[in-house]
């Protein structure tokens, strides 16, 4: 899988140039993956989405012929994807911090930023292992209460935090007594809402829920419910310090998991179950034992 990312990314650099833009299509054939598995997985790997690196990666290309002053700076422009000096110009300001004029005036006393060439590599450390399953499920449904919130990476969402606190209790009563399979009890939803961007603050559907049949979803209409077709599940267990230990436990099944081993996440929320030692959903910074359940499917040979 790695092999493949690189070359995908050679494919991008020879590319970079191309007035149309960067084939994603072509970029998920090379990588032999799905264009939407394509996209979670680089914003897992590189921190960033795709659409920014090739951005960034466009611009520091531009910027070296910014101060080569080799071509006019709307040539420039119209090659690295911009139907006007002014976008250009503005992409590029934000990018470098200076204009491109400003920059071929200042000629080498100009200072620019760089999006250095990515590529990708496996690095194994520590000496724990990762915990994981695959279960098969049939169709099952999501059903709760829904909330789109920006996405936090450290620490607790207060968005989040005050959703879950504005269930009533007769509403959360209805929605445990809906559980009736694996994961049980209250888990907790995501789902992005642009796959290929998971920068702080994006935003997503978070779902306070639990697991159950689509029939019984149907039956409670004034409910939040998403349907997930049959399939694979991969499910990992992680105890630690709430809610750190989770969050890199996320980090870690998207940068070493995934690219070790022959599946790909299917579009469908991720689900966490998360309990304490005393059976109950643990404050910030008490100990707890949790399951990640990721809808995946296996890569084609």
């Amino acid at each position: 899988m790695l092999e493949s990312l690189n070359d995908a990314m050679a494919w991008v650099e020879a590319h970079l140039g191309d007035q149309e833009g960067i084939d994603v299509a072509e970029l998920a054939r090379i990588a032999m993956t799905s264009e939407y598995h394509l996209r979670r997985m680089f914003s897992a790997l590189a921190g960033m989405p795709l659409s920014e690196y090739v951005r960034r990666r466009r611009l520091t290309l531009a910027g070296a012929e910014v101060l080569s002053g080799e071509s006019t700076l709307l040539d420039i422009a119209v090659r690295y994807g911009y139907g006007s000096g002014e976008a250009f110009a503005r992409a590029f300001r934000a990018m470098h911090g200076i204009g491109p004029g400003e920059a071929r005036r200042a000629g080498a006393g100009a200072v620019l930023r760089s999006q250095p060439r990515m590529t990708f590599r496996l690095v194994v450390e520590g000496s724990s292992t990762m915990q994981y399953r695959i279960v098969e499920k049939d169709e099952l449904a999501i059903v709760g209460r829904k909330a789109t919130v920006p996405q936090i990476h450290e620490g607790v969402n207060p968005h989040i935090a005050e959703m879950i606190s504005g269930i009533d209790p007769e509403t959360m009563a209805r929605i445990v007594a809906l559980s009736d399979q694996d994961p049980e009890g209250i888990v907790s939803g995501t789902l992005p809402h642009d796959p290929d961007n998971r920068d702080e603050g994006s935003l997503l559907d978070y779902y306070h829920a639990v697991v159950t049949t689509p029939a019984r979803a149907a039956a409670e209409p004034d409910l939040d419910a998403y349907t997930v077709q049959a399939g694979s599940w991969a499910v990992f267990t992680s105890t630690g310090e709430f809610p750190q230990a989770l969050q890199h436990l996320w980090r870690d099944v998207y940068t070493e998991w995934f690219p070790s081993n022959p599946y790909r996440h299917r579009p469908a929320p991720t689900l966490l179950r998360v309990r304490s030692d005393a059976g109950m959903r643990p404050e910030a910074g008490a100990g707890a034992v949790a399951e990640l359940w990721i809808a995946v499917e296996r890569e084609q040979a």
